[in-house]
């Protein structure tokens, strides 16, 4: 019967109905060469583990960025750092975080408070004069009211009077109506007058207190506290187009500029991208093992917390689509911080008590896989079927027995004794 055994991605394939048969096929010693122990293996029985290898950025699920504050009305200058927290330090709600120099802020403020001291005076002294006028003025017109009533009295007399005489008394009705017009007229005008006189010391008086209170609430701003609990980070800056470097005491800040950050180290995540190829085979609740890049003996276990639903576009083609994957960190410790680069192991499928053997130890022959076993200092061919095939290892299903020795990176050592 033939056999058709093909060995792909995800281990190796067999056609229906066709039975796999095993054998040794022994190579003369003088073709395959000896191999070194670093080279070896051995084929052990444990649980094998198929998984996908991802790679991130670790960050706190848990953080603050604390900028560099942007103050109100017309202020573009820089900030500068009169206090900073220590880079690591761990801070509490209501710590120091930086502190701004703040006295152009508090100088602005004292000022505008005079201003707005001298305006509310300004105020109170053209209401008084307003009253005193008001009051001379309304007196002055019941006095010109009196003299019209007083003269068109006098007019009763003309038809007794000489001609001359009836003329006076005329003109002077005449006048004391034009007067007591004028003092009408003239009465609304001033107030009108001391009324926009007055108004537009209020639209002084409440632009300065205003700016004050803008000048206040800046200089309130220049003093950052801790809004949660956990360790806080320095920011990093570029000086003279010099390396990158963290903020210290005395530099200049532009508003808006994050300054330092607040991390909350009892919750770590592990964000890493996906190809769309791939996410089919992840799924939320996941088991992760978590590698940091910097500390290669530090390792974590993590969960799979949530797969983004909608593809982004990769950086490196915009034919290729990736897939923002969330996973959580289970533990803590002091070197677990954000911006650390990750490996992730996330556990596909899981076979207990399985034959695994490394996968670069199988070598395609064909149609046949086969591996190199040790036996009496050298190595000779001996088929296998395989079966599931992970990143680095594989299942053998047949043809090998627990605790043989075989040959690592086989395909080399064939091809070196088929030189020989």
């Amino acid at each position: 019967m033939k056999v058709r055994t093909y060995l792909t991605g995800a281990g190796v394939l067999a056609t229906a109905g066709v039975i796999v048969l095993t054998g040794v096929f022994t190579r003369p010693a003088a073709d395959v060469p000896r191999a070194g122990a670093n080279t070896t293996a051995k084929v052990v029985r444990r649980d094998f583990v198929r998984s996908r290898r991802l790679n991130g950025t670790v960050e706190a699920v848990e953080s603050t960025s604390i900028p560099a504050p942007r103050l109100a009305g017309q202020n573009n200058n820089s900030l500068v750092i009169m206090r900073l927290v220590n880079n690591g330090a761990t801070v509490k709600p209501g710590d120091v975080l930086v502190e701004f120099d703040r006295q152009d802020q508090i100088r602005n403020a004292l000022d505008r408070k005079a201003d707005l001291t001298d305006l509310e005076q300004q105020i109170k002294k053209a209401e008084a004069e307003e009253v005193a006028a008001k009051a001379s003025d309304e007196s002055a017109l019941q006095q010109a009211r009196d003299a019209e009533a007083k003269a068109k009295l006098e007019l009763i007399k003309n038809d007794l009077l000489p001609k001359i005489e009836a003329e006076k008394n005329t003109l002077a009705y005449e006048q004391a109506q034009a007067t007591l017009q004028q003092l009408q007229e003239s009465y609304g005008l001033k107030r009108a007058a001391a009324a926009a006189n007055i108004k537009g010391l209020e639209i002084k008086r409440d632009r300065s207190e205003t700016t004050m209170k803008q000048a206040e609430s800046n200089a309130e701003k220049m003093l950052i506290l801790s809004p949660l609990p956990g360790v806080a980070v320095i920011k990093t800056t570029w000086k003279n187009g010099g390396a990158p470097v963290e903020f210290i005491e005395g530099d200049e800040v532009r508003p808006g500029q994050p300054v330092v950050e607040v991390v909350n180290p009892a919750a770590m995540r592990v964000r890493a991208r996906v190809n769309q190829a791939d996410v089919n085979e992840l799924q939320v609740g996941q088991p992760v093992r978590v590698g940091l890049d910097a500390y290669p003996s530090l390792s974590f276990d993590g969960t799979i917390t949530q797969i983004s639903p909608i593809a982004q576009q990769s950086t490196l083609s915009p034919k290729v689509r990736t897939f923002v994957v969330l996973v959580l960190v289970n533990g803590s410790h002091p070197n677990l911080m954000p911006d650390l680069t990750a490996s992730l192991d996330v556990q596909l499928e899981r076979t207990p008590g399985a034959l695994v053997v490394p996968r670069d130890a199988l070598v395609i022959d064909g149609e046949q896989a086969y591996a190199m076993v040790q036996r009496g200092g050298r190595f000779e061919r001996q088929d296998v079927t395989v079966g599931t095939v992970g990143a680095t290892e594989a299942i053998v299903s047949s043809g090998l027995q627990e605790g043989v020795t075989i040959a690592r990176n086989a395909a080399a050592l064939v091809r070196e004794g088929r030189r020989r």
